[in-house]
């Protein structure tokens, strides 16, 4: 089969499983995942399409509302959106739910398609040095070029950073300098951060139509939860980040028990907990990450990412990720097996270059990247899949009722049989029959597990100990298991409580390993005790120079007397 003739097969069996429902090339949408959403926003059953456009990244950007593949409202936005959520903010009928756009230092609230409120973060401390320069300029008293000294030095050694006047300032050429402080001179400086991104958090109950709170990111490294109705900071204390964030998955409540991951500007995720002073936990990335969620295996993939989102079918019990690529395709993924490719099609546009025929206009054929995934109700129809483009396309596909997705087993690793769960009993069953069981047999399970814990302690202590004591002969085998790569320059290290025993060689420089053979070392221990207790001798394989051991293991010695085992 030719590589041609395989991806026609590829595509139409992609294209078996999908309806191509709508397709706008030129519908000036430029948009990313954390920027669109879909929910009811009027209470009658049918979920809208809501977009944070872009627009050219200077001008025109506008909160846009799609009603099937209409355009139903917009409303103009002051700065570029970077987060929108759509949420429950009180209990009042009807429960529909607000739109959360964040923009610059602020949030914006629509209710109904309406503008309802704008929360404005609070404003971060001045530079008291930075302050007194600007007092120095307002009443004459310094030039402009030591004042652009001053705040030079001040921007490279301060704590807190310069206001935006003073970073506009010092940007400034020198003959633009007079003006600018002429007319900023007798304002009061203010220095402000901006969101970055946007969350929810459920108040007190996890039921999908509660009231919820938001969660927003900052430049200024905080994270802040609001209240749903009054919008005001519930909690900042013990919310600072090492680092920018950039995205953010929240869950549980925030009455109750709470857990945000937050991925950072700096390559790593973050865990903040309710009532923790600092992340709980960090986990360091390779590469930046462009989707946040729970790691369960690693795929690698022909190009790089541009755009995840979730497919959560639940009328079908189905879930997969969705994955953007910059080849122009869109991978699903059903836990690490490959199920369906959907590419792009083709984008035709007229083209700058002159045309051979005078009266027609030459066109220009190209695959666009998809630069934002959501899945989910859209309208009336539950499996619907919306994508946008980076040259500003909309796609729109709905999933087939007969759609059947085959898992392709093509990442390496375990077989696809592995994969495959056992037919278990329910947990609540099975909990009552174990119950039922230690009930009426907890005399001879607990004689059982005292006669096979002794029958352990005595298969390590002939495993490992030779010797009815005070002496012991200890014996270590080691083995290299590398296929073909000898191993060289490593050292054996014992760790014991002196008090009890006496080493007669306590650190020994292995030879080198040759792969397949086995390597026995003894030494010999003396118990120093007559009291019969025993304690843990610790082994440590090192490299010669470094600390960090590369193999540990733990060794349980018998008393000094008798047969007895610890």
């Amino acid at each position: 089969m030719t590589t041609a003739t395989a991806e026609m097969k590829e595509n139409t069996e992609a294209n078996s499983k999908w309806l191509d429902a709508h397709y706008d090339p030129v519908a000036n949408l430029y948009t990313f995942s954390p920027c669109i959403t879909l929910a009811d926003l009027q209470g009658d059953g049918e979920n809208k399409l809501v977009v944070g456009d872009l627009g050219t990244g200077i001008c025109n950007m506008k909160l846009k509302v799609y009603r099937g593949t209409s355009l139903m409202s917009e409303n103009t936005l002051l700065d570029l959106p970077t987060g929108l959520v759509s949420f429950l903010m009180d209990q009042h009928e009807p429960r529909t739910p607000a739109i959360a756009v964040a923009s610059g230092p602020f949030i914006y609230i629509y209710k109904n398609l309406r503008p309802y409120f704008k929360f404005t973060l609070p404003t971060l401390e001045v530079n008291p040095l930075e302050q007194e320069v600007w007092s120095q300029a307002k009443e004459d008293m310094i030039d402009l070029m030591s004042l652009k000294e001053m705040l030079e030095g001040i921007r490279d050694k301060a704590d807190i950073p310069l206001s935006v006047r003073s970073l506009k300032f010092l940007m400034l050429d020198p003959q633009e300098m007079e003006a600018f402080v002429n007319v900023h001179k007798q304002q009061p400086i203010r220095r402000q951060t901006v969101i970055t991104c946007v969350g929810t958090l459920k108040k007190n109950m996890a039921d999908e139509d509660a009231v919820s709170c938001l969660v927003i990111g900052t430049e200024s490294m905080d994270v802040y939860i609001l209240d749903p109705e009054a919008f005001t900071i519930l909690c900042k204390a013990g919310m600072s980040l090492p680092s920018v964030p950039t995205l953010m998955d929240v869950t549980g409540q925030f009455d109750v028990e709470f857990r945000i991951t937050v991925a950072c500007r700096n390559g790593n995720i973050y865990i903040l907990r309710r009532d923790s002073p600092r992340p709980k936990y960090c986990i360091e990335l390779t590469s930046h990450p462009v989707g946040l969620g729970k790691k369960l295996w690693t795929a690698y993939l022909p190009a790089p990412v541009t755009a995840m989102g979730l497919m959560d079918h639940q009328t079908r019990g189905f879930q997969a990720v969705l994955v953007g690529l910059a080849n122009c395709e869109v991978h699903m993924y059903r836990e690490k097996n490959l199920v369906s490719i959907i590419k792009t099609p083709d984008k035709t546009l007229p083209s700058t270059a002159e045309s051979l025929t005078p009266a027609l206009p030459s066109l220009l054929s190209f695959q666009d990247v998809v630069t934002s995934i959501c899945f989910g109700r859209y309208g009336r129809e539950d499996g619907t899949l919306i994508m946008t483009t980076k040259g500003g396309g909309l796609m729109v596909k709905i999933l087939k009722r007969t759609a059947v997705f085959e898992d392709r087993d093509t990442a390496p690793g375990p077989p696809l049989a592995q994969s495959i769960r056992l037919n278990i009993p329910k947990k609540t069953k099975l909990y009552v029959d174990q119950t039922m069981r230690e009930r009426e047999n907890a005399v001879a399970m607990h004689r059982a597990f005292q006669m096979d814990l002794s029958r352990l302690r005595l298969a390590v202590a002939r495993a490992y100990v030779q010797g009815l004591g005070p002496s012991f002969k200890l014996t270590l085998n080691i083995q290299n298991t590398a296929a073909c790569r000898p191993v060289m320059n490593l050292a054996v290290s014992f760790l014991y409580d002196e008090t009890l025993y006496s080493m007669k060689n306590a650190f020994f420089k292995i030879p080198l390993l040759v792969p397949g053979l086995n390597y026995p070392i003894d030494t010999f221990v003396e118990c120093l005790t007559d009291k019969g207790i025993s304690d843990i001798i610790k082994v440590f394989v090192l490299r010669e120079g470094k600390s960090a051991p590369l193999l540990t293991a733990h060794i349980n010695m018998p008393v000094s007397e008798g047969l007895a085992l610890t």
